[in-house]
């Protein structure tokens, strides 16, 4: 029958998706409504390094070396004012 009339047809299909639309909109708005996922903390901060006990190595080495080439080249300048007198 609804061959015969093509205007009650016409009218149920536009019904139709007019319901469809304002389900699938307010389906939409609902879950846009959602609250967002919380932000994770942030990571904890690195664990501290011990600078000192390296530095203090490297200064202690530093200052030995420094001793034993002053102490060298002291060393050279006497031989070198003996040889010459």
């Amino acid at each position: 029958m609804s061959i015969l009339n093509p205007t009650k047809s016409t009218a149920m299909k536009t019904t139709l998706s007019f319901c469809l639309t304002l389900i699938c909109v307010l389906i939409a708005g609902s879950l846009m409504a959602q609250a967002p996922t919380p932000v994770p903390p942030p990571p904890p901060p690195p664990a501290a390094v011990p600078i000192d006990g390296g530095l203090s190595i490297l200064a202690a080495a530093a200052l030995g070396l420094g001793l034993k080439k002053a102490s060298s080249k002291n060393n050279e300048e006497a031989n070198n004012e003996e040889e010459t007198v």
